[in-house]
């Protein structure tokens, strides 16, 4: 299913549709219902660019403890890679 908005809408509110887009996927990140990733890809954007647009709104990237220990897994597991 697309989403068509209005120009005239769009221009009332003085944004653009790119800009938009980027406002609905900080949005839905910061509520929880996509992942930083989903809201990155909505956006358009690359990692380093999307969280540049979280700190512009001052919205804080959401990392917890089970973030913690994959990335740590992670680490374990290159690190056994190269040491073999």
């Amino acid at each position: 299913m697309d989403l068509l908005i209005k120009e005239e809408i769009l221009e009332k509110a003085e944004i653009t549709a790119e800009e938009l887009i980027i406002e609905i996927a900080v949005h839905l990140y910061d509520i929880g219902r996509l992942s930083m990733g989903q809201a990155r890809n909505l956006a358009q954007l690359d990692q380093i660019s999307f969280q540049k647009e979280l700190a512009k709104r001052d919205v804080y990237i959401q990392y917890d403890i089970k973030d913690l220990e994959t990335d740590l897994e992670n680490l374990r597991k290159l690190k056994g890679r190269k040491a073999s």
